[in-house]
């Protein structure tokens, strides 16, 4: 019996060592978009909160992370809130959003469940995002079904709004982004004719033939055509996608992406992009939550299309992306927050430091992929804040019990917002490596943790 346990130990343990889904394990996170500018992937994403109210989706904020690799994520925050719109008085229900960035400015569609759909913009992909227009954006009398907003911009430079559960509508959006064409359908607003050859067949609860077709649309171009993925079959929901000639349709339905699996959420989310040469299909499931359908997590997995252009069929893994698209330089400052996977810690933000690492605890770790030594550091620097008498950041490579390059003491700064410039001698390393913090100490939160590098 002794050696089936050590066994199962070691299986469990290597499972989640090579572990990278879901991308976030910090805070719970849902319905993701990413967009790929300037080199990076941006992924906006729901948040659910840590507690339920009544039992159902619970969520006040939209967040944002970023990557170059696919691999590492780095924390952006809370970039925009229900608090954002001055004309409502919501308090629940920051559902799925989508940015899409036009002539320098980036521009958040996000449905308020029960408000409908409304647009933030900014300067920056990560915020300060405010309100341009004080209302909604959506002018339509089934604003409970206006949830599950994409965008898509096409080669005239024509911008397309889609949503809807569990019909699908659009308009075509003006240039300036916040307005849209009111000349077509009833008001602007055009509503798809949902058939089964459009969207697959799905008799409806009434014993009516319907289509496959649920919520949560992607719409996106590759090569000539345009693809809309979406959230398929109702409770439990399924991936799946049809394609057409032009935004507008008329949309072919092409079949699954994704299946129904145990660990996904009874929800989901599609959204599909390219980067750095690969495609990548990303999701939400309940793996972090142990089958909490209310607290879903974000996961990716790479994949290729067929020679036609079809999309295979994809299965949800916890390994997720096997293998980064560049390697991560530790001789620049990089900010704690920017990991592959932790067990254990949170992140915090204050208008002054920005994204940090906090709720640290004895044992807690930050795992970072794919790190190029090169020929070698000599030297670790932090920036940490410790009210605590004493922690250390044992740095590791390979796992969180491998090879020990050093220890950075961590020192009673006072404050846990007083940060100071912690730093230790290391082993030489050279080459890629998978970087490991483990954090030691003793009772309670140890320290909080901001930054770091090698010399």
């Amino acid at each position: 019996m002794r050696k089936v346990r050590y066994i199962l130990f070691f299986i469990v343990y290597a499972l989640v060592a090579s572990a990278q889904n879901p991308i976030i394990q910090t805070v719970f996170t849902a319905d993701p978009a990413p967009m790929v500018h300037d080199g990076k992937v941006y992924v906006y994403t729901s948040h659910d909160e840590d507690e339920t109210v009544k039992n159902f989706f619970t969520m006040f904020d939209w967040r944002c992370y970023s990557t170059a690799d696919m691999v590492n994520w780095t924390d952006h925050g809370v970039i925009a809130s229900l608090k954002n719109f001055g004309w409502m008085d919501k308090t629940n229900g920051a559902w799925a959003p989508h940015c899409i960035e036009r002539n320098g400015k980036f521009y958040l569609y996000v449905p308020i469940h029960g408000e409908g759909i409304a647009v933030l913009v900014s300067d920056s992909p990560t915020g300060p995002f405010i309100d341009p227009i004080g209302k909604r954006l959506v002018d339509s009398d089934h604003i409970w079904q206006d949830i599950d907003p994409t965008v898509a911009i096409d080669d005239k430079g024509q911008a397309w709004l889609y949503w809807g559960n569990p019909k699908l509508w659009y308009v075509r959006l003006n240039e300036d982004m916040v307005s849209y064409d009111r000349s077509m359908g009833q008001n602007g607003i055009i509503s798809i004719d949902m058939t089964a050859e459009a969207f697959g067949f799905k008799e409806g609860r009434d014993g009516k033939p319907g289509t496959t077709y649920t919520e949560g649309p992607w719409l996106y171009k590759r090569n000539n055509l345009y693809y809309m993925a979406f959230a398929a079959a109702g409770i439990p929901e399924y991936l799946a996608y049809s394609t057409a000639p032009s935004p507008e349709g008329p949309w072919t339905y092409k079949g699954i992406i994704m299946e129904r699996a145990p660990h996904l959420a009874f929800t989901n989310h599609p959204a599909i992009i390219d980067f750095k040469g690969n495609s990548y299909l990303f999701y939400h499931d309940q793996d972090l939550s142990k089958g909490q359908g209310f607290k879903r997590s974000v996961s990716v997995e790479q994949f290729n299309y067929n020679a036609d252009g079809t999309i295979p069929l994809i299965i949800p893994t916890k390994e997720g992306i096997k293998q980064s698209v560049a390697n991560l330089n530790p001789f620049k400052k990089v900010e704690a927050e920017t990991m592959a996977w932790s067990e254990g810690v949170k992140t915090a933000s204050d208008s002054k430091t920005g994204v940090y690492v906090t709720q640290i605890d004895n044992g807690d770790y930050i795992k970072v992929r794919s790190v190029d030594f090169d020929k070698g550091a000599r030297k670790f620097k932090a920036s940490v804040a410790s009210a605590s008498a004493a922690g250390q950041i044992e740095i590791r490579t390979g796992s969180i019990d491998g090879e020990l390059l050093g220890v950075c003491e961590v020192k009673n700064s006072d404050r846990m917002q007083k940060w100071t410039a912690q730093s230790c001698k290391v082993k030489k390393t050279r080459g890629v490596q998978d970087l490991y913090f483990v954090f030691k100490g003793g009772e309670g939160p140890l320290f909080n943790f901001d930054w770091w590098r090698f010399k």
